[in-house]
């Protein structure tokens, strides 16, 4: 079904899309729910679980020459080659590490040491791996750290807020590709493009964490030097971080085997298991935009098609949660409720938004909707990881809601009823 800003799954290709997925429907021990905390969390691809667990079993080393070792080598190149795929990255390195916020700091670390400048720019929407890797090395460097702020209504960052604070001594950018508060989705490519302009030296970063599961990747292409993502937030397996590096940042002097390329930043022996896992994320887009192309045989457009339903099927989801069915209102019309960073234009959101209720504060909020079914986030400003943010939008915290392309309207029909019940307490 179509809406205003997407389209909905068919009946029969969501029943299929949701047994793919684990505790969709009920926790661990058996408990029925509604998981709405995919920005902290993320459900998993059952199939990526199942082949990880398969492949991390084998004892063999891929870096070896028996038979076996060789099998899972070419785990290892099919699953580099995936990573290529999301990223969409032709030229450049693939840097790998225990988490997505250890890579950032590291790269911004290198990228620092490397540069010259007299100032930085960031936004104030930023995860505190990039944020505060800035900020240090900021006071290292002896730079001025110009913060890009908010804007409060759309919860995004304008686009002329962070091109007024560039100049061509700023040496490094960093800017998300989505916020993972408001789910805000930023003009990477005219920003990029716009920046370079100005200073055609500057080194732009961008995490990717948050937008990965629900769109499309293009760091080479939107002229983007570092973009990270981590696979657990794109139903797949945590303790691996991924980072795309383009060839102006590659060869900075960093850590490394002295008989290895100077692009190389690989250290250690490959989790062939992460792979086959990403490989498996890789297959299940696919095959969602083999929906739509049946004849395609080309693995990222494929995987664009198949992104792209997933963006249509999510904006349509947060309509419905906005505006709300002729059985419940939307939480723009619920009584006692407020919605932040609420931007109109919902092509340009990914599958989040933030409230607040008139009558208790987040924390008990997200309480009272567990005991209803349903799973949400508390991001208050007594916690450092979020005060900087919810700040920017004059709040003292919020409820996060971040459902998934799995859930189904009448899920989000279930969520406003609860939503309802406790604003009416």
């Amino acid at each position: 079904m179509k809406t205003k800003f997407g389209e909905l799954f068919v009946e029969k290709d969501l029943k299929e899309v949701r047994e793919k997925f684990a505790y969709v429907d009920h926790d661990f021990v058996g408990n029925k729910r509604i998981f709405f905390d995919n920005a902290g969390g993320a459900l998993r691809l059952i199939k990526a679980e199942e082949v990880f667990k398969k492949v991390d079993l084998v004892p063999d080393c891929s870096e070896h020459s028996n038979k076996i070792a060789l099998m899972l080598k070419k785990i290892d190149e099919q699953g580099r080659a995936d990573i290529r795929t999301i990223f969409n990255a032709k030229k450049g390195s693939l840097v790998f590490g225990f988490t997505a916020s250890q890579l950032m700091m590291q790269a911004i670390r290198v990228v620092a040491a490397s540069v010259k400048g007299t100032n930085v720019v960031t936004t104030a929407l930023e995860h505190p791996s990039a944020f505060d890797a800035l900020k240090i090395q900021a006071r290292k460097y002896n730079w001025e750290l110009r913060i890009a702020h908010a804007n409060k209504l759309t919860g995004g960052i304008d686009t002329e807020t962070i091109l007024n604070l560039i100049d061509k001594n700023t040496a490094i950018l960093s800017v998300m590709s989505a916020s993972n508060i408001s789910g805000h989705i930023m003009d990477v490519s005219t920003i990029a493009s716009r920046a370079r302009e100005i200073n055609p030296d500057i080194i732009i970063v961008s995490d990717a964490v948050q937008h990965a599961p629900h769109g499309i990747l293009n760091p080479e292409q939107n002229g983007i030097d570092v973009m990270n993502i981590a696979p657990y937030k794109f139903f797949s397996i945590r303790g691996m971080g991924l980072m795309y590096m383009s060839n102006r940042v590659n060869k900075m002097k960093h850590d490394q085997v002295e008989c290895l390329p100077d692009d190389m930043w690989e250290l250690g022996s490959p989790s062939t298991a992460q792979f086959a896992a990403i490989t498996e994320i890789v297959n299940y887009v696919c095959e969602l935009g083999k929906h739509k192309l049946k004849s395609s045989t080309n693995r990222r457009e494929l995987f664009e098609l198949g992104m792209e339903r997933i963006a249509n099927h999510e904006r349509a989801l947060l309509e419905i949660m906005l505006e709300g069915t002729d059985a419940v209102k939307g939480l723009r019309y619920i009584d006692g409720v407020k919605v932040l960073m609420d931007d109109p234009d919902l092509y340009q959101r990914d599958l989040i938004t933030g409230i607040e209720f008139a009558n208790m504060g987040p924390q008990q909020a997200c309480a009272e909707l567990e005991k209803r079914g349903i799973v949400a986030f508390e991001r208050v400003a007594s916690s450092e990881f979020s005060a900087r943010m919810v700040h920017e939008f004059d709040s003292e915290g919020i409820v996060r809601i971040s459902p998934l392309h799995v859930n189904t309207p009448e899920e989000i029909e279930q969520f406003l009823h609860a939503v309802k019940e406790v604003a009416a307490l």
